[in-house]
């Protein structure tokens, strides 16, 4: 008997689908046992810098998730000779943060600004001294309110703001929600209510009141919704958005919408107090459920929560592992240009083996990895850069060590605010496809942190897999079974996960790169006030 096979065309699962910053990404798990997935699919995109805004247009949103969804039923078909029409349960995730505006009737009045733009500084010190806590550049309220301040002319017909992953929710269910997780990074949730911070809802209406003319801020933001709550089902239009074919029937159950984080929260296990994890892929950040609030405010730190409504400390850093992706991307050119084709893979897995052999400190070499702007550094632009002294030992060794420390380099400046408050961790979970190659992005990161971290199975299925496990966790929550004993109990149980120990030399090596790279910054500055982007006036 064919028990896969079963479950799938009996839609006895459970769907994830995770809108990544280079990746959309579909994954299908038995809804019984989530660790076991069933096929998968994905479609490749990117964002555009158009008008100097990150942005991507609505239609690849949709081509893109169409893409994927039949990526992921021929899979299924190849795999187990049958294509799912239905399935238990779906969860849709995707980059956090951001300002999509619609007017009433649901058109879109700007283009989408994704979390990767760095150009509302102004709104976001403006409100970090109302609120009391940090804002970051890239929430959703920080997009709306330097909205405010241009007086920009979209404003007199905002309707409602959103997220990438609530306005995919809101097509494919006629629902305008969001998990908490999510929610908390468009603007401030309150613990106690696990929705906004209604004082602070407050301060923003009477702040703008003499300035624009804007229905109640409550009013343009999605309501909030808790994991394991039912978030409505997937309409006849909704179906057909993801399957143009006409074979998903409607009717399917949705997990509220979640952000990547939240997503990367639940496929490490990681929603519990004192457990973290580390996201790697375009952007890399960090994330600490807290057991105690903390004591000051720090631009350094986003205050987040997980899909259940815990407090959580975020590091984000805009700049994770594309710039490395582009060095690969080089290296295996300059491979087939030799004759010598490689594997985009073994290109990775040839790079990532021979900077175990850079000296512990990279050899003097620096890289940076800004191809975007940096909060935590102060700058509002990026320059990738490779900067070494004369001095310097300049190897592929040292070069490859060098962009895998770039990759954690600012997060480890982060890091070290959120140690200095002191807060707990007992595990630290690490996923993304960097950490694919068994041994060498891990121990990189244990000797930044200073701390053990652990690779699970499902590190490289990432948040298209924990969109999956927070729908099929529906079931489970109306039990009253918590998110994180479900995790702990169904999910993770049977899962290996492989732990490596901070070695002494990588922790030296990495403090002492990292202390150059501190200093280095100044020319990262000097790059970004000299070198302008293409087609940007000066």
């Amino acid at each position: 008997m064919n028990t896969q096979r079963d479950a799938l065309v009996a839609g006895r699962t459970a769907l994830g689908i995770e809108l990544g910053s280079t990746r959309i990404k579909a994954c299908l798990v038995d809804a019984d046992d989530p660790a076991i997935v069933l096929a998968v699919g994905s479609h490749d995109w990117e964002n555009e810098f158009a008008d100097r805004v990150w942005t991507y247009p609505l239609d690849a949103v949709w081509s893109g998730l169409q893409a994927a969804y039949a990526a992921l039923v021929a899979d299924a078909e190849a795999r187990h000779g049958a294509r799912p029409r239905t399935f238990g349960a779906i969860g849709v995730s995707a980059m956090m943060h951001g300002y999509l505006a619609f007017d009433a009737a649901g058109e879109l009045l700007a283009p989408f600004r994704t979390w990767r733009n760095t150009t509302t500084g102004a709104a976001s010190a403006e409100l970090s001294a109302l609120f009391g806590v940090n804002i970051p550049l890239r929430w959703s309220i920080a997009h709306l309110h330097q909205a405010v301040l241009d007086a920009e002319p979209h404003l007199a017909r905002v309707h409602s703001i959103t997220t990438l992953a609530g306005h995919v929710h809101e097509r494919l269910t006629g629902r305008r929600v969001l998990g908490v997780g999510d929610a908390s990074g468009m603007f401030p949730i309150d613990a106690a209510t696990k929705t906004y911070d209604a004082e602070l809802v407050a301060r923003y209406d009477d702040l703008i009141r003499d300035r624009a003319t804007l229905p109640a801020l409550r009013d343009l933001l999605p309501d909030v919704l808790v994991a394991g709550e039912p978030a409505g089902d997937l309409t006849p239009a909704g179906a057909l958005l993801l399957d143009p074919s006409g074979g998903l029937q409607p009717g399917i159950p949705l997990c509220p919408p979640e952000g990547d984080a939240g997503t990367g929260m639940v496929a490490t296990a990681s929603v519990a107090p004192r457990t973290g994890n580390v996201s790697a892929g375009t952007s890399i950040f960090a994330m600490v459920v807290l057991e105690r609030p903390l004591a000051e405010t720090h631009h350094e730190l986003d205050l987040v929560t997980t899909p259940a409504g815990d407090a959580v400390a975020m590091v984000h850093c805009n700049n994770g592992a594309s710039e490395l992706s582009a060095w690969a991307g080089l290296f295996g050119r300059f491979a087939e240009a030799a004759g010598a084709p490689v594997a985009p893979d073994a290109v990775f897995e040839t790079l990532f083996r021979e900077a175990l052999d850079g000296e512990p400190d990279a050899g003097g070499l620096l890289a940076y990895n800004y191809l975007a702007g940096e909060p935590i550094t102060g700058l509002d632009e990026g320059r990738p850069l490779v900067v070494r002294t004369p001095d310097s030992r300049l190897t592929l060794a040292n070069f490859a060590r060098a962009q895998l420390y770039g990759v954690f380099g600012t997060l480890a400046l982060g890091m070290r605010v959120l140690h200095a408050e002191g807060a707990a961790l007992d595990r630290m979970f690490a996923h993304g496809g960097m950490f694919r190659t068994a041994g060498v992005a891990q121990r990189f990161l244990a000797g930044a942190l200073d701390a053990p971290v652990s690779v699970a199975e499902t590190a490289s299925e990432g948040g298209a897999w924990g969109a999956a496990v927070l729908a099929a966790y529906l079931r489970a929550a109306r039990s009253g079974t918590p998110l994180a004993v479900y995790l702990d109990r169904d999910v993770f149980g049977g899962f290996t996960a492989e732990t490596v120990q901070p070695h002494p030399d990588d922790v030296a090596g990495f403090a002492a790169y990292l202390s150059r790279y501190d200093d280095g910054l100044a020319a990262e500055r000097a790059a970004v006030a000299s070198i302008a982007l293409k087609g940007a006036a000066r």
